[in-house]
């Protein structure tokens, strides 16, 4: 009953239903100026509504929301600023990059991974797996659509968005419609912190989302900050390049082997969590990873009070699976150093008071999501980190039709599960609306005003909507 009120209130205030008023012949010289440069400043900018859902993002989390969707017959649009799928992946990470759990666990709703892929697939092996399902699905994003804002108007979402390819300009859209599932992740913008004397730093200094390969470094003394999972797999890259990397562990760090008792650790950590309390399993956990690995203390890397899975649970930090970065740390190919405590012109000076000189500086020190820089909302949404207030399992609802898919800190299967309560939401909805035709019509012509251009769409395929006009 709630959907039904919810649609009888909103289609008296629909914008296709509103009369927009033309400019009267009557006006004085003045009001014909005012009303031109009123026009002027709106010509620009169109108002498209969407009938289904609006999702900001094409990574796997948008992907996964539009294709649960689709297969309920509710269409979507997707919004992305970058020009392709899965930006994170294409654009900004490291060559040698591979799923860091095994496949049956990372892939999407309603699609496994093809036969005769690895356990632990390639990046390039991933993407591929994504274009596969955009494809199947028919999912076509609107790319180069980047968000400044969306606010919710006390009817409809609003998303205010640049087009931002060469062909079309720069042009504004707003794109108006009843749910917006946000999609951006927790990896949207690279953290790159503030350190002391970073600046006087003569050598090359760059974010991992930069970092390709190791083969640009030959022979050249690297600083990596950060000892998280790609942190570790840059030091690797980097030995295995002939390069002289060092690692900067500030904090303590789980490091577990990425497989254990003849199978990977994720799949054995859930497999135990069916019969065992999580505190058990991480005793269970960190004896194996004892005895394989030793004790990673005297190498430089303390582990934390918290098992494993219980600082997950808490905190969001994942621990490390070791590929073979331990090896080099034991052998001496990698200097584990602690925190920095000031950077010089030819290198670094540490907490203990070592110093030593470097070529470059990688900085692996992750993401952060963008949220509170673009999305009018503050009671879903915390400022601070800009993830969801509510913890997992429960972040993924926000109120007048706002949703969270990619937000769990529990990776893809978070997200496949994000993305399947979201659909059946909505459907809910969605079936109400058609059953009572009192959903948007979107077969109205457009409407052509002095001060607004109102375009109707229920999915698009690029930036450019000019077909629908």
């Amino acid at each position: 009953m709630d959907c039904w009120r919810e649609s009888e209130g909103k289609r008296v205030h629909d914008p296709l239903f509103y009369h927009f008023p033309t400019t009267d012949n009557n006006n004085t010289d003045d009001d014909k100026d005012d009303d031109d440069k009123e026009s002027e400043s709106d010509s620009d900018c169109d108002c498209v509504a969407v009938e289904g859902p609006i999702i900001v993002g094409a990574g796997p989390s948008g992907l996964a929301a539009a294709a649960c969707l689709k297969e309920k017959g509710i269409p979507s649009l997707i919004l992305e600023r970058s020009d392709c799928i899965a930006s994170l992946w294409q654009r900004k990470t490291y060559d040698r990059l591979r799923l860091h759990l095994p496949k049956q666990f990372c892939q999407l709703p309603l699609m496994p991974f093809p036969c005769g892929l690895p356990a632990y697939p390639t990046k390039q092996q991933f993407v591929a797996y994504l274009e596969s399902y955009a494809a199947r699905f028919a999912i076509r994003p609107a790319f180069g659509v980047a968000v400044a804002d969306a606010s919710f108007d006390g009817q409809f979402w609003r998303v205010r968005a640049h087009c931002c390819r060469p062909a079309a300009g720069k042009k504004t859209r707003e794109y108006v419609g009843r749910w917006l599932v946000v999609a951006t992740g927790e990896n949207a913008e690279p953290v790159v912190p503030e350190i002391a004397g970073i600046g006087e730093f003569s050598g090359e200094v760059l974010h991992t989302s930069a970092y390709r390969s190791g083969e640009a470094y030959r022979r050249k003394r690297v600083l990596v900050v950060g000892c998280g999972n790609s942190g570790m797999e840059v030091c690797l890259d980097l030995c295995n390049h002939n390069a002289q990397p060092s690692v900067v562990v500030r904090d303590t760090v789980h490091v577990l082997p990425r497989e254990m008792l003849g199978s990977s650790t994720f799949g054995l950590s859930m497999w135990l969590l069916k019969w065992l309390p999580m505190r058990a399993v991480d005793r269970v956990l960190l004896l194996v990873a004892r005895l394989m690995l030793g004790d990673t203390a005297r190498l430089g890397l303390p582990r934390p009070r918290l098992g494993p899975l219980e600082l997950k649970s808490l905190s969001g930090k994942t621990p490390v699976l070791d590929v073979g970065t331990l090896a080099k740390i034991r052998s001496g190919d990698i200097k584990v150093f602690p925190a920095i405590r000031r950077f010089t012109e030819h290198g670094a000076e540490f907490v203990d008071g070592r110093s030593e000189d470097f070529d470059a500086v990688v900085l692996a020190t992750g993401y952060r999501s963008n949220v509170p820089s673009w999305l009018m909302e503050r009671e879903m949404f915390s400022e601070k980190d800009g993830l969801p207030k509510k913890p997992f399992p429960n972040g993924w609802k926000g109120q007048h039709g706002l949703y969270a898919v990619g937000f769990t800190k529990r990776g893809l299967l978070g997200t496949s599960m994000d993305a399947a309560r979201i659909a059946d939401d909505i459907e809910q909805c969605w079936k109400v609306q058609k059953a009572s035709q009192l959903v948007m019509s979107f077969s109205l012509p457009v409407i052509n005003v002095s001060a607004s251009n109102i375009t109707t769409t229920t999915t698009t395929s690029s930036c450019d909507h000019d077909h629908i006009r």
